[in-house]
């Protein structure tokens, strides 16, 4: 039932489409938001028919942090995307109305501007359509978007600024593509790694650049799945965290037995402040995913060859925690624009 409310909910936003208005009102506000891009990082794709824009950026912050947004009114998209934790969520599986647990561990939204397959699973296409799937989630938000929209449309002041931002009142086209604006926003790129590749020698220790050494170097390889400005290939590899996968990972979305097991490859960005950590937060400490590597996986079939022992000494494993440390960014989690 859930999944045909979700199909249902997916259809009739993107319907919103056919009556989008060609020439802008002389109500909106058009000025349009500036990407502040650290050094090395290319402009992500936005599509056109959600420019960023100032008014739609500040209307989705808003909702962002709306309660109404849950079936009881106790929940927002901001309750399992914390910014103290990278906008991600410390609770081992994310917790919806009522105390429900949800069925996974809330993944970083730092940087989500980059991706183009949400979820773990990579089974949502993009940041407009991914808005949908906990709204309509029984363990998550549990409401209907077209009964959301009706309430945020009579809040007048809330109504307005839709006006403004989209040229329309308030429905799910504005709702999906306002939160979908601001989520573009959430850059993180200027932790000490990033101020050492921009050519602050001192913005790291000799503890931590030892660690970043281990962590590029062709023995550990640990650049073969993280790498790029974001320090993930965004790819789905099994790392040999179970022999049994009770959550089958991509294989939800593509049905093929081959894919049994394999989850995105995430962000490291903020990584110390992102735990737990895997798809199931199994993972309580960075220790304890430095310990699973060094080991090499429980040896899955489907295992990813890049998962393999290593044997890194207690040193190294030390090195490697400071230098995962080193990759968050203060400024990025303290930043106010963020904030309700």
């Amino acid at each position: 039932m859930g999944r045909f409310r979700l199909f249902c909910a997916f259809l009739l936003a993107l319907s919103c489409k056919s009556d989008l208005v060609i020439e802008p009102p002389a109500t909106m506000d058009l000025e349009p938001y500036i990407l502040n891009l650290p050094p090395r990082f290319p402009a992500p794709s936005i599509p056109a028919d959600n420019a960023l824009t100032i008014a739609r950026v500040e209307l989705g912050k808003l909702l962002f942090h709306d309660t109404r947004f849950s079936r009881d009114n106790t929940v927002s998209c901001a309750s399992c995307h914390l910014q103290s934790a990278g906008f991600a969520d410390n609770e081992t599986i994310s917790i919806g109305i009522e105390g429900r647990l949800g069925f996974r561990n809330a993944t970083s939204l730092a940087n989500v501007a980059y991706q183009t397959a949400l979820f773990m699973d990579g089974g949502v296409p993009s940041l407009e359509v991914q808005v949908l799937a906990p709204l309509d989630d029984e363990t998550e938000m549990d409401k209907s978007i077209i009964v959301l929209a009706e309430e945020l449309k009579a809040d007048v002041n809330l109504n307005a600024k839709s006006l403004r931002a989209y040229g329309r009142e308030m429905d799910p086209y504005v709702i999906t593509r306002a939160i979908a604006a601001f989520e573009r926003t959430l850059i993180s790129g200027n932790s000490p790694y990033d101020q050492f590749l921009n050519g602050d020698a001192s913005a790291l220790s000799p503890q931590q650049q030892n660690g970043m050494n281990i962590f590029f170097s062709t023995e550990a390889n640990c650049s073969g799945c993280h790498s790029g400005q974001d320090l993930s290939d965004r790819t789905f590899r099994n790392i040999g965290l179970y022999v049994h996968y009770e959550d089958k990972g991509r294989e939800r979305v593509t049905a093929n037995p081959e894919d049994n097991g394999k989850f995105k490859v995430p962000t490291l960005r903020n990584i110390a402040v992102t735990g737990p950590y895997m798809h199931d937060g199994s993972l309580q400490s960075l220790e304890e995913v430095i310990d699973h590597f060094s080991v090499g996986g429980v040896n899955h079939p489907l295992q990813d060859p890049l998962v393999t022992e290593l044997n890194l000494t207690a040193e190294q494993k030390a090195d490697l925690l400071a230098f995962l440390e080193s990759l968050t960014d203060r400024t990025f989690l303290e930043n106010s624009a963020f904030a309700p």
